[in-house]
């Protein structure tokens, strides 16, 4: 097998790696969500300042029959790396799988990383003996990280959002909620960007511990920019303290027309202001302000550790239904 880097610039050879990519991440659940071509070309070609992408195809005769790919810090975070390998479901169980993870490996291992990180969808049932957990198990990595997936069924009553919303409303008292489409004020970015960096410190992340990832007002703009390039539409609500600094946030994408699956991203309390309710609140606020402007919406889908037990009981009390189980694996260098 010829591995090389996909030719980024090319749109037959990015669209042959969204196929592959397509076909593995959806084998066995064909009905879950899947982002556009659309939206994998925006990312890949809008670059961020703070993390460099690898896209590496895998060549048998001239055909790509797998990927691999990796997300790699660059201002914090600096020994790990995010992984994923893909291989066209005819062509699996051939050995492809092993030599692109070898191949990503050691890109990483010359860039320095020694903590690789991958996560797999599974069915509930087969988390410990699916093969795609085997797989991983096989080439060194182990079980870090169970993250439950969850999808709320769209549209949501109008009454449940509002009971929600009174229900947090008994705590957060002083906080203002504010909801932002692709923007946000530049005098709200840089608290946003404290907060948001705190995330993988604050959040369970299992047997891997994270520093603190800094996100910059630039980089944050950067970010928007590249996502709303792809396509997608992103609400932001934010409780927003009366001198004008954000405690707490909540994020939806909306994906491109064809598409009908609302991504929930981070919800998130600085750690300052918890036990007010402002998780719930930012959350209802959101779903209400998406609802409304995008009536063709099926779903939410959302992802959170097992043991978060705070924001599990919010999805819970909203209607999130679980689906599968995000398996995070991972292997020392």
């Amino acid at each position: 097998m010829d591995i090389r880097p996909i030719d980024l610039t090319s749109d037959p050879e990015l669209q042959a790696a969204y196929d592959v990519m397509r076909r593995a991440e959806l084998l066995g659940r064909e009905g879950s969500p899947h982002w556009s071509f659309q939206e994998m070309a925006g990312v890949y070609r809008h670059p961020d300042s703070g993390e460099r992408q690898d896209l590496l195809g895998g060549f048998v005769e001239g055909r790509l029959v797998g990927c691999a790919n990796s997300y790699v810090a660059l201002l914090d975070n600096l020994d790990k790396a995010w992984v994923g390998v893909q291989v066209s479901p005819p062509e699996q169980r051939r050995g492809y799988g092993g030599e692109l993870l070898a191949a990503i490996t050691e890109l990483l291992v010359a860039d320095g990383r020694t903590l690789l990180v991958g996560e797999t969808m599974l069915p509930f049932a087969e988390r410990e003996t699916h093969g795609y957990r085997k797989f991983c198990e096989r080439h060194g990595y182990a079980f870090s990280n169970v993250e439950v997936v969850r999808w709320l069924t769209l549209p949501v009553a109008d009454e449940a959002i509002q009971a929600w919303a009174d229900l947090a409303a008994e705590r957060h008292a002083g906080y203002t909620l504010e909801t932002y489409v692709n923007d946000v004020p530049a005098d709200l970015i840089p608290s946003l960007c404290v907060l948001m960096g705190q995330l993988g410190v604050d959040a369970p992340t299992g047997a891997v511990d994270w520093e603190e990832e800094v996100i910059t007002p630039e980089r944050f703009v950067e970010s928007r920019t590249s996502l709303v390039a792809a396509g997608r539409t992103i609400y932001e609500t934010l409780a927003v303290t009366p001198d004008r600094m954000v405690a707490a946030q909540s994020t939806l994408s909306v994906p491109p027309t064809g598409r009908t699956d609302v991504s929930q991203w981070g919800t998130f309390v600085h750690r300052e202001h918890r036990g007010r309710r402002l998780g719930m609140a930012t959350k209802a606020a959101n779903l209400r302000a998406v609802q409304q402007a995008h009536p063709e919406m099926k779903r939410v889908v959302t992802q959170n550790a097992e043991t978060n037990d705070y924001m599990v009981s919010i999805n819970v009390l909203m209607g999130f239904e679980p689906v599968e189980a995000s398996t995070e694996m991972f292997r020392k260098l």
